[in-house]
């Protein structure tokens, strides 16, 4: 049977990565993102390769937002394998927190804690009922320790991390896992926004994909942190 892929912020960086690397694997994807265009586009591209796909634009910080997008995918697909919760923004910065804005603050918050919430919550309850199912979700270095001027990036990151380790105590008696994955800096428009000044070479995304092909086809006990370039490393060494 296929193995259905979920993914939030599908169409940047590791997400898209991620969205292309699974769907040439064979397997059937659901991906969203906020911004409809990009996301038409690259449905789009999915579909012309003859790549299943459920492509529902929304914010998924947004619970109503979250219900339709795990609706429609389990209309299509009756069920979802592994859940992605890439999704984040950063927010303004480099800032101290002394100058961050109160209103930006809040929402960098809100938008990267809720979004892994709310699509979890959404999806889980099919995962228990089936007795399997692999719940990955997005953290950083800046989620285990601070770093001056990430502001509200790495406080919420921080604030997945807690809620990642509380999911997966609370299913430890089950077949479903989950996993943060510290992807590792990479060359895109958040690290851009992070980091502007960044004169080293960075890797791109599809470089980091190993971790989440170890997660999903091979296995690691529940609630694991992985970072993705140990993966990278140990794939070279093959």
């Amino acid at each position: 049977m296929t193995t259905i892929v979920m993914i939030t912020g599908a169409t940047k960086g590791l997400g898209r990565a991620l969205a292309w690397h699974y769907g040439r694997k064979g397997y059937a994807l659901a991906v969203t993102a906020r911004t409809e265009d990009d996301l038409v586009q690259l449905a789009s591209a999915l579909q012309a390769e003859n790549i299943p796909v459920v492509a529902v634009a929304g914010d998924m910080a947004k619970a109503e937002d979250a219900e339709r997008f795990a609706a429609l995918t389990l209309a299509r697909y009756k069920k979802v394998d592994v859940l992605i919760n890439n999704a984040s923004i950063f927010g303004p910065g480099p800032s101290l927190l002394l100058d961050y804005p109160d209103a930006a603050f809040q929402e960098v918050l809100l938008t990267n804690t809720l979004i892994p919430y709310f699509l979890t919550k959404q999806i889980l309850p099919t995962m228990l009922a089936r007795d399997s199912g692999i719940v990955i979700t997005l953290t950083s270095e800046a989620g285990k320790t601070g770093f001056a001027e990430w502001g509200a990036y790495g406080i919420s990151k921080f604030a997945v991390e807690g809620m990642v380790q509380t999911w997966a105590d609370e299913v430890a008696d089950s077949n479903v896992r989950f996993h943060l994955v510290d992807p590792g800096e990479m060359d895109t428009d958040m690290h851009a926004q992070a980091l502007p000044d960044c004169d080293y070479f960075l890797d791109p995304p599809q470089k980091r994909l190993a971790v989440f092909d170890y997660l999903i086809e091979e296995g690691a006990a529940n609630g694991s942190r992985e970072e993705a370039i140990v993966h990278q490393q140990k794939e070279g060494e093959r």
